[in-house]
């Protein structure tokens, strides 16, 4: 068994170290004996969303992010047609704001009515949130807000969720902090592909370790 990714604008949106939040995914899906096959494609490349089970984009500077907007919107109705279809695609920091109608006036793929404005001040800062996914560990670094969401998760100025589709300004790595969102992420992608799977435990224990002790060491 095997679960194809598309880590795409690698090179472009990769803040942060976001490219965490692959190598995550990755060991979930190992510790369940299944071979995970990443591509790493950027503008220019021949892509074909078929062959994948989940795109993973990740947070970039506001020049890098005009580049993949120029380059991703060939691509609109494919993406349009992947998301319909129930497919995953993971968004991190900035990245989400491609599939929204507008950055700040510009035009983005409308593939959601939601939209993006610059902010004045940038929005900095340590993000824990206790009402989803039980506990979520994160940080912000965004020059942006989102206006016009009502396909909200988490929370409607932090991200947007619409079947299969999951775009959050949080970053950290965010799967990386978070082994319970990868968990989830990982067993939903792994029914939609093999409906009767029988799942293993996860081994999450070097990740809860290091997420108790940051909320004891600065939260307690």
């Amino acid at each position: 068994m095997e679960i194809n990714i598309l880590h795409l604008y690698y090179d472009l949106m990769n803040l942060y170290g976001e490219s965490g939040n692959v190598k995550a995914l990755m060991n979930a899906f190992s510790s369940q004996d299944i071979n995970t096959n990443i591509d790493y494609l950027s503008i220019e490349d021949e892509i074909d969303f078929n062959k994948y089970d989940l795109i993973y984009i990740g947070s970039s500077t506001e020049e890098n992010q005009m580049v993949a907007l120029n380059d991703i919107m060939k691509y609109k109705d494919k993406l349009y047609k992947y998301i319909n279809d129930n497919k995953f695609i993971l968004c991190t920091g900035n990245s989400l704001e491609l599939f929204g109608s507008k950055i700040n006036d510009i035009d983005a793929l409308k593939i959601f009515d939601y939209k993006s404005k610059y902010v004045d001040k940038r929005i900095v800062g340590d993000y824990i949130n206790d009402t989803i996914f039980n506990k979520i560990i994160a940080f912000q670094n965004r020059g942006s807000k989102l206006e016009d969401n009502d396909i909200p998760f988490i929370e409607k100025e932090i991200g947007v969720n619409y079947n299969n589709f999951y775009g959050t300004y949080l970053i950290g790595p965010l799967l990386v902090r978070n082994p319970n969102i990868t968990e989830y992420f990982v067993k939903e992608i792994i029914k939609l592909k093999y409906k009767d799977f029988d799942f293993k435990n996860f081994d999450f224990r070097l990740e809860e370790e290091a997420r108790n002790n940051y909320l004891k060491n600065y939260y307690e």
